[in-house]
């Protein structure tokens, strides 16, 4: 894998260089069996080169496409959680050097990172949590520098990592400007001045290193200030838009091994004589888990490429795309989960455990950089922005269309185009009225311009309700459940665009063919949104009833031959050898 390939072609590198799924995911579960941190897959991803798409090109990385990183992030998540949460710290642990340190710092950074240093964020407290406005790590101005004090925990790669990206208060306890940055090299910081904290026992992703840092009395140079001092804060919120994006990649590659476990399995377990697969309730199960995975695959990617098109959306797009990812995936483990049975549970029954093991570690992710419920807040304190873009009908037209090109190239990130609150809301849902008109126009696979018309009109409800939401510090709860329908809007908004703008380049492609993940994608996302907004269900478009048998027959031919399950998916390179527990009479 190296920075001169490009698109899929580096992610196929790095899945070939990490060979068989079968092997990697039973040496991660024995590993997660005996609480071991992945310290031989994380080498081999060092050795690969993956830490270098942790550092923007500027600086010498070979990080200049988002798309690109998610696809590789998924390629490690499809094997092991574990590993990629240890190793991937690193770039959310750096980002906001990107976004505000200078030359000097981002350049030593880069060296260390590249050399395989890894680097933590240390933002939640033990009394705080996500609270930051709260932090009472303290840093004290002193002649040469800042004192630091206090506790931050728990603490990914607390222990581990060479650097340490800290939020300490420099100013007025709860104000915006009393928290300030700081890139802490621990080798030289005085001894005796701090100490890391025990690892912390957890459910999932069980052999990572979530630990702690305390700070007594230690002495930090007055380099070590990223930005101004009291602009820490928001550094840190502009910085959480970039990786609460990447943080859906992980969603993806446990979505994705899920469901490949689960097909496996229904496809060979023969019950009278005939497959499960063959039979209703798993084909459904099958069809909808694998629409709600494609629906999380166009939401990342197209939110990834916004990161380089409608940087002055992330404010809105990271919330949404960070909100929706786990919580499809987390309901989509949920049902995989009830056609394994007590196999879902069993560590050394079927495929070595491996399924009960990703659907204990991707419990979690809804948790990483900021929770659904904070990441919802976030989308809630924009409504008025969003009900009116809508209304308008604005649109960054040439940035939208690059962000859903899938698989073209993107214009360089603008770091400085980040924004606390977006100004002209969400391009990609704002522009669902007219691309819902032009479905209608056209031709289009059976049923599809009637879930076009559907979403729209769901779309023009929802905003009529969100316009009713009066602005507040503590939104009530009706608000955060209108923050998770429009969610689930700009993943159906997504999901047309994307169908939209490659249709044609992958017309040959059997999920592609007759609009089949598209149109299964959008009628999982118009059942949960009937239900997220206590409406109706929409009267079924034409050809609904045929999707699932369709789709279940193409994801268990997927799952065994290794092909993409999704339609902008990568094959698997080899996949589980077939035990004769899934061969079972």
């Amino acid at each position: 894998m190296t920075a001169t390939r490009t698109g899929a072609g580096i992610a196929a590198a790095l899945d070939e260089a990490l060979g068989p799924l079968d092997e990697t995911a039973r040496r991660s579960v024995e590993l997660d069996e005996n609480d071991q941190f992945p310290a031989d897959f994380c080498a081999r991803l060092d050795g690969l080169g993956l830490s270098a798409y942790y550092v923007p090109t500027e600086w010498g990385g070979a990080l200049s496409d988002h798309e690109e990183m998610i696809r590789l992030w998924r390629i490690v998540a499809r094997r092991d959680i574990s590993a990629l949460t240890a190793h991937a710290k690193t770039y959310l642990g750096v980002a906001p050097i990107w976004i505000a340190g200078n030359p000097e710092q981002a350049r030593a950074t880069a060296d260390a990172v590249m050399s395989g240093s890894p680097v933590a964020w240390a933002l939640s407290e033990p009394e705080h949590g996500a609270d930051l406005l709260s932090g009472s790590v303290t840093a004290t101005a002193e002649p040469d520098g800042y004192r630091v004090d206090g506790v931050k925990w728990p603490i990914n790669n607390a222990t581990r990592s060479s650097h340490v990206t800290l939020l300490a208060r420099t100013g007025q306890e709860g104000s915006g400007r009393g928290q300030s940055l700081f890139l802490v090299d621990k080798s030289a910081l005085p001894s005796g001045t701090w100490r890391t904290l025990p690892k912390v026992l957890t459910h999932g992703i069980r052999g990572i290193d979530i630990s702690g840092i305390e700070f007594d009395s230690a002495l930090l140079p007055a380099d070590a200030l990223l930005g101004p001092e009291g602009s820490g804060l928001e550094t840190v919120l502009l910085a959480l838009q970039l990786t609460r994006t990447m943080c859906t990649a992980i969603s993806l590659g446990a979505g994705e091994h899920a469901l490949r476990l689960a097909a496996r399995f229904v496809g060979a377990r023969i019950i009278q004589k005939r497959p499960l697969a063959e039979r209703p309730f798993p084909a459904s199960v099958l069809a909808r888990s694998a629409g709600l995975l494609t629906a999380t695959e166009a939401t990342a990617l197209v939110a990834a490429r916004s990161i380089h098109s409608l940087t002055a959306e992330m404010s809105v797009t990271s919330a949404a795309a960070k909100a929706l990812a786990p919580t499809l995936v987390d309901a989509t483990l949920g049902e995989l989960a009830e056609l394994l049975g007590a196999r879902s549970f069993l560590s050394d029954v079927y495929e070595y455990g491996a399924f009960q093991k990703v659907w204990r570690d991707h419990q979690i992710v809804a948790v990483f950089d900021g929770s659904t419920p904070v990441n919802r807040a976030a989308v809630v304190q924009q409504f008025p922005k969003l009900v009116r873009g809508f209304a308008t009908g604005t649109v960054d037209a040439a940035g939208l269309a690059e962000a859903v090109s899938v698989g073209g190239p993107v214009r360089p990130v603008d770091r400085g185009a980040l924004t606390m609150v977006s100004r002209q809301g969400c391009s990609v849902v704002q522009a669902l009225p007219a691309l819902v008109e032009s479905i209608g126009s056209r031709p289009a696979p059976t049923g599809l311009a009637d879930q076009a018309v559907a979403l729209g009109a769901m779309a023009d409800y929802l905003h009529s309700q969100m316009a009713d939401v009066a602005p507040a510090a503590r939104p009530a709860m009706a608000a955060y459940e209108l923050a998770a329908a429009y969610e689930l809007c700009y993943a159906g908004a997504a999901c047309l665009h994307l169908w939209a703008t490659g249709a044609s380049e992958h017309a040959a492609e059997p999920l592609w063919q007759d609009g089949l993940w598209v149109r299964a994608a959008l009628r999982a996302l118009l059942a949960r949104l009937a239900a997220v907004l206590r409406v109706p269900l929409p009267v079924a478009a034409p050809g609904d009833d045929r999707l699932d048998g369709a789709l279940a027959r193409l994801i268990v031919d997927a799952a065994t031959t290794g092909a993409p399950v999704t339609p902008f998916g990568a094959p698997a390179p080899r996949t589980f050898q077939q035990g004769k527990d899934s061969r079972e009479r």
